[in-house]
């Protein structure tokens, strides 16, 4: 087991040095003891892997709330992969629904833009026009 600084512990994690005092001040990463002699706090190999881990499931798009809890999975000696497997199902439902608005939002967008005349006075543009609309 290889301990290292704060800086090669964000570099073996591919993240910033802020990301890992503030996953500290999270309680998602345990932050080391100050060592005695005044020197720099080292972390252990775990905490990278536990930090990539973080990082991944962010970029799956779960929320740090929601890595706690898998993070309190992992940690669990009795948990099954059925409770991953439900919170996955979960985020991908969550996503597909985020999706499907962003595609209406798109189209509409998309209407607007069209009916634009692209030119002209501002006063004219059929886009401020429905922005500033109650009906919308």
């Amino acid at each position: 087991m290889q301990a290292m600084t704060i800086g090669k512990a964000a570099r073996g994690a591919g993240v910033g040095v802020e990301t890992i005092r503030f996953y500290e001040r999270k309680g998602l990463i345990d932050q080391p003891p100050k060592p005695l002699d005044a020197g720099f706090r080292v972390y252990p190999e775990e905490t990278v892997a536990r930090l990539r881990f973080i990082r991944r499931a962010q970029e799956l798009g779960f929320s740090l709330r929601e890595i706690d809890e898998l993070l309190s999975l992992r940690a669990d000696p009795s948990a099954d992969s059925s409770d991953v497997r439900e919170r996955s199902m979960v985020k991908l439902e969550d996503i597909s629904r985020k999706i499907a608005h962003l595609e209406e939002i798109r189209d509409a967008l998309e209407d607007l833009i069209a009916a634009c005349p692209g030119g002209g006075a501002l006063r004219a543009c059929s886009i401020m026009e429905t922005l500033a609309s109650r009906d919308t």
